[in-house]
């Protein structure tokens, strides 16, 4: 039985729920009790696999509005996966999408990265329309992304999911 082990780094402003995410997909539950990040928080997510197991070590980085700390940088050393989080309901988040892209992938260019657009759940206070993320998005030559709640669960496993499958084929 095989075991595969990857850094993975939750990345996005502060507040768009990159916590909640990570606690909706690793232990399955939402607290809604928000406790800011200070530094970094590591958790473990193991995946059953066909080959064995996958084990996701996944980065909660702290998130800020200027992001440009170089201990939060080095933080991202030896990320094979990134997830890059905006807040449905903060048009100015989904701007960071191209920052934080361009900043891990400054670290590591083979980097794979999946895009989350957190906060589904709020859908009257949405400022953020598919849009606005797909052309924000094909200014980084992407094109998917997911539209998530970290609250009632919306497609947080599916997100996660996908980017294992990247890393996955990038192994083979």
């Amino acid at each position: 039985m095989t075991t595969i082990q990857k850094k993975i780094c939750l990345l996005g402003d502060f507040g768009v729920g990159k916590t909640s995410l990570i606690q909706r997909f690793v232990e399955g539950r939402f607290d809604d009790k928000y406790l800011s990040t200070v530094g970094v928080k590591i958790s473990r997510k193991p995946l059953k696999r066909s080959y064995g197991e996958l084990n996701l070590l996944i980065w909660d980085l702290a998130g800020s509005n200027g992001f440009t700390s170089s201990l939060s940088e080095n933080y991202m050393q030896g990320a094979a996966g990134a997830v890059v989080v905006c807040d449905l309901t903060r048009l100015n988040t989904l701007t960071a999408f191209q920052k934080y892209a361009k900043q891990i992938r400054s670290r590591n260019p083979k980097v794979q990265l999946v895009f989350v657009c957190n906060k589904a759940d709020l859908m009257e206070e949405r400022t953020v329309s598919d849009t606005d993320v797909a052309t924000t998005l094909s200014e980084l030559n992407e094109s998917m992304f997911f539209v998530t709640s970290a609250k009632t669960g919306e497609r947080v496993e599916d997100a996660f999911i996908h980017l294992a499958e990247k890393l996955e084929r990038e192994c083979k």
